[in-house]
């Protein structure tokens, strides 16, 4: 296991990089601690697998170094590292028993065949492989497949970090919920280091502890699910975390408050406070959960239109039309639906202000 920590990382796949948008990553400064469980999460482009390529010595950064439990390890290979790596597509051997190809890691170190049997079978035991060990590879299902890769992982007692790069995308919805389940078993049980890239959020949110955000080659925020949630740091974040995400409305600042095409929206005093001196395109955001909808006037309510009601179940989502805007309120389903007018109203303590997409206060 190891502490992984990257010190101004910076790449680009240019020879001569000209500017920020040259970068596939810009400036990365973060520390994966010793035996977390972290998922890197954000839309296909945006660095994540250039990231887990050089934390696992694939790729060599343009700037930057990075350490292993505090030893600069930037130009070592990824066979100096003890990190294991488990692709989308599983890399195994299919003429192999199970077993050979679990035990090839531990058989290729030289390791005792004594020893080499122990892990396995311990490994295997874990996985729910054992009984599987003496059938070919080549005759598995996805999921099958994908557990004899992670195992060829896990067998290694050495062992640094576990990176997985998009593993279940090619697993069936059902089989997936299952896989993520078993990850999260073999994390509680090994306290191994994992980092786990997707573009999934909910993969990301059921699996990790901490979640770090990837927009445009750069790390928007990370944290826990909830505090993503509740308090995104970005309006990438809001966007992206959520179904469906965080509305977004231009805005204006007028003491406490806010103006939305010349209505007034209260802000909670901390927020108030920060807006002081907040500058540049601002704009509030509300989660559609919070957004309050009432089927008659209240008392600071806005006029929207209602243009589509969702019956998503358990809860309604509905589309609605303030002016040259669009807002979407999720609605419980004990909660009665409004007519073709309605009025909405935006909590203080739920109401977030943003400028230049990053969080004010």
């Amino acid at each position: 296991m190891a502490r992984i920590e990257m010190n101004q990382i910076a790449h680009s796949y240019m020879e001569k990089p000209q500017g920020s948008d040259d970068y596939a990553l810009k400036r990365i400064h973060h520390t994966w601690e010793d035996g977390g469980a972290y998922a890197l999460l954000g839309p296909s482009g945006c660095g994540k697998t250039t990231m887990l390529n050089i934390i696992s010595g694939l790729l060599r950064p343009s700037e930057g170094r990075i350490l292993y439990d505090g030893k600069d390890v930037t130009d070592l290979p990824p066979e100096r590292r003890n990190i294991a790596q488990v692709f989308q597509f599983p890399v195994l051997y299919d003429t192999m028993s199970v077993f050979n190809n679990l035990a090839f890691p531990l058989r290729n170190r030289k390791v005792d065949e004594t020893e080499v049997k122990r892990r396995v079978h311990e490994v295997a035991d874990i996985l729910d492989l054992t009984p599987y060990l003496k059938k070919k590879a080549a005759g598995l299902t996805a999921d099958a497949k994908q557990k004899i890769s992670l195992g060829r992982g896990l067998v290694r007692s050495d062992v640094a970090a576990i990176l997985f790069d998009e593993p279940l995308t090619v697993i069936d919805p059902h089989l997936k919920w299952q896989l993520r389940r078993k990850l999260k078993d073999v994390h509680e049980q090994l306290r191994l280091t994992l980092i786990y890239v997707t573009h999934d959020q909910i993969e990301a949110l059921t699996f990790a502890d901490q979640v770090i955000v990837m927009y445009e080659g750069e790390i928007v925020q990370a944290g826990t699910p909830q505090e993503l949630f509740e308090t995104p740091k970005h309006k990438f974040v809001g966007y992206f975390i959520g179904s469906p995400g965080m509305n977004f409305i231009p805005c204006t600042l007028s003491g406490n408050e806010a103006r939305v095409n010349g209505f007034s929206i209260p802000l909670d005093q901390k927020t108030a406070d920060a807006a002081a001196s907040a500058s540049g395109n601002l704009e509030l955001g509300i989660r559609p959960m919070f957004l309050k909808v009432h089927g008659e006037s209240v008392e600071g309510g806005i006029p929207v239109t209602v243009k589509l009601v969702q019956d998503q179940g358990s809860f309604k989502i509905l589309t609605l039309q303030l002016e040259n805007h669009t807002l979407q309120a999720r609605l419980p389903e004990e909660h009665s639906l409004p007519g073709e007018r309605a009025w909405v109203t935006f909590p203080a303590d739920q109401t977030k202000l943003f400028a230049d997409e990053r969080l004010v206060g």
